[in-house]
């Protein structure tokens, strides 16, 4: 990866016993250094016919319990926690020269969660989830079109419901690795692994 030049050491001792919380702190410094959603993760899943695939996704809640990021549940990525709730996550910010990655296991996250981060969407983007029937086929751009309009039409001069289809996801980690790029290559990686006495650290050759 390219970017400024090299950070200091990424010591155990600096970044905490707690990996959420760093990858927390990451996020911010991204949107900080103003990057482009600095929330952007890739997922991966395995569909039940045991393909990976990986897409984008917006983490919007990284707390102490995990990463949670908001879908339509009969999507492809939906179906395919369903089959297999084990995921990983990928964060890449170049321009820092760092990166976070977290495996873990999938569930739907609360109504209530799900509730509270629809409601707090610009009406459009509400709408939307209601409109778009994802990763399903559609004959034309003009019938997506058309679904939006009839579900506009629909909810004139109302509150938009949360749809029974649209909900979260909340990623519990089992393992979570820091890396910090440094130009000759010898990067630092931190890795942390969950036990029923809490996080182990150990440090990866790059």
């Amino acid at each position: 990866m390219s970017g400024p030049a090299d950070p200091a050491v990424l010591d155990i001792a600096e970044v905490g016993p707690d990996p959420i919380a760093a990858c927390a702190r990451w996020v911010q410094a991204a949107a900080d250094a103003g990057l482009v959603e600095p929330d952007a993760a890739t997922l991966a899943t395995v569909d039940a016919g045991g393909r990976p695939t990986a897409r984008a996704v917006l983490v919007r809640t990284i707390d102490a319990d995990g990463f949670v990021f908001f879908t339509n549940e009969t999507s492809a990525k939906g179906r395919a926690i369903a089959a297999h709730p084990e995921v990983a996550l990928a964060f890449v910010w170049p321009a820092l020269r760092r990166q976070v990655r977290v495996e873990g296991v999938a569930a739907r996250a609360t109504a209530a969660e799900s509730d509270a981060y629809f409601a707090a969407r610009p009406r459009d983007r509400q709408l939307a989830a209601w409109a778009s029937p994802q990763s399903a086929e559609v004959p034309s751009r003009a019938a997506l079109d058309e679904a939006y309009a009839v579900v506009e039409a629909r909810f004139a001069g109302a509150v938009v419901p949360r749809p029974p289809h649209w909900g979260g996801f909340r990623v519990r980690p089992a393992t979570i690795e820091l890396w910090q790029g440094r130009a000759t290559r010898m990067h630092d990686r931190l890795r942390y692994t969950w036990s029923t006495g809490g996080w182990v650290v150990s440090r990866l050759a790059p």
